[in-house]
């Protein structure tokens, strides 16, 4: 593997592949394909720190046209929601491929947060349309994709493909969290997305967990109570889910 600013792969045949730090966000993507890396994808997800609904992973391979970039790209935490939303339908429109996964919260409690990671990053960079030949993911690396790639700290701020994919997971599961607020109204996932805010945590203690909550959580386990009366109710898709509502 190359150090900051390199690029490399496990194997001894992947070229090392400098990159300069004032390259610009595209900078990763253009060294790769001039070394005949490209298409290189980009993964990231969101969702990994919230104690209620799914986990979702985003992945996306960019057109190396300058005239089809997309300008303003940057980590979705940084942007605002609308500017999230508008560079979802850019990325959707212009990238060669793109797909994104969730993991529901049984699964997540099932497999640890961490497996649960990189089991959906690896799901997405599967689904895309457009086979890789190299991959860039944000933090964690990706095994198992029969390409090589490179794990990149804070990836969606310095890589334009994971950017995208980080954008793509973090508007599809906003968009989740805001159907399942349409169903448990009275956990307000639509104000903080599952995440742990006091508001979140003041509900969580007044109604004890649904069944979209992860119970790996310590937040989460220790507001369960054994007499807890339990009204089941369909959820949305994905999933034949159903939602248990602990009364007060």
């Amino acid at each position: 593997m190359g150090g900051p600013g390199e690029a490399g792969g496990s194997s001894t045949d992947v070229p090392v592949v400098k990159v300069r730090r004032d390259s610009g966000l595209y900078g990763y993507e253009r060294a790769l394909h001039r070394v005949g890396l490209g298409p290189v994808a980009g993964a990231d997800e969101a969702g990994r720190g919230a104690c209620a609904g799914p986990l979702v992973a985003g992945a996306a391979i960019l057109s190396d046209s300058r005239s089809q970039q997309i300008k303003g790209l940057a980590d979705s935490k940084l942007l605002t929601a609308r500017q999230r939303e508008r560079l979802y339908a850019e990325i959707t429109d212009k990238a060669l491929a793109w797909a994104v996964v969730s993991v529901e919260p049984g699964e997540c409690d099932r497999l640890g947060m961490h497996v649960a990671n990189v089991m959906a990053l690896r799901r997405a960079l599967l689904r895309l349309d457009v086979p890789a030949t190299y991959v860039l993911t944000d933090g964690f690396p990706v095994d198992g994709l029969g390409v090589p790639g490179l794990a990149v700290w804070k990836g969606d701020r310095v890589a334009a493909c994971v950017s995208a994919a980080s954008i793509l997971a973090k508007v599809t599961r906003d968009r989740i969290m805001c159907e399942l607020d349409t169903v448990h109204p009275e956990y307000a996932f639509a104000v903080h997305k599952g995440y742990c805010t006091p508001l979140h945590q003041e509900r969580l203690d007044r109604f004890g967990p649904s069944v979209t909550h992860r119970m790996r959580f310590d937040n989460v386990a220790r507001t369960t109570r054994v007499d807890a009366v339990i009204d089941q109710q369909p959820c949305p898709p994905p999933g034949a889910e159903t939602a248990v509502r602990v009364a007060s």
